[in-house]
């Protein structure tokens, strides 16, 4: 029984070391690239969905449906070229992480204005704008930023 126990965890430091193994070999940056479009595109599809249920009530709801489409096509665009990866990549990643943080403040603010605002956090917090979902913009754009900065395998 000791011994098949073992073997999740022997299977783990296996699969670690094989990935540690990629990205010093460069084979890490076309998947984190292929990641970040697949993320990129989730998310604003999902962002869309939410942003609509609240009927678009302010001119910076569109910000994220305009952002996401960019950063999934930097991050094609990198998984594709090396010279894309290190130029527009990190760009339109550094742009997501803006406008998650931006959508961040921006939802603090929503709360803040419901009745009660803070005072009544736990109640806004539920039926408000979500505070942490800009932040998972935010982890896309930094996927994006990370494979800008990994070597590609030649």
């Amino acid at each position: 029984m000791a011994r098949g126990g073992l073997r999740p965890a022997r299977r783990a430091t296996a699969f670690a070391a094989k990935e540690i193994v990629d990205v010093r070999h460069g084979r890490f940056e076309r998947m984190l690239s292929a990641l970040t479009a697949v993320g990129a595109l989730v998310t604003t599809v999902e962002i869309y969905f939410e942003h609509d249920k609240a009927s678009f009530g302010r001119r910076w709801m569109w910000a994220p449906i305009v952002v996401g489409p960019i950063g999934a096509a930097a991050a094609t665009a990198g998984w594709a070229s090396h010279r894309m990866a290190k130029t527009v990549l990190p760009m339109a990643s550094a742009l997501i992480v803006a406008n998650g943080l931006q959508g961040t403040l921006l939802h603090a603010q929503g709360i803040s204005e419901k009745p009660g605002g803070w005072k009544n956090f736990r109640y806004n917090m539920e039926m408000g704008p979500p505070l942490l979902a800009p932040l998972l913009v935010t982890l896309v754009g930094g996927m994006g930023l990370l494979a800008a900065v990994l070597r590609r395998e030649r």
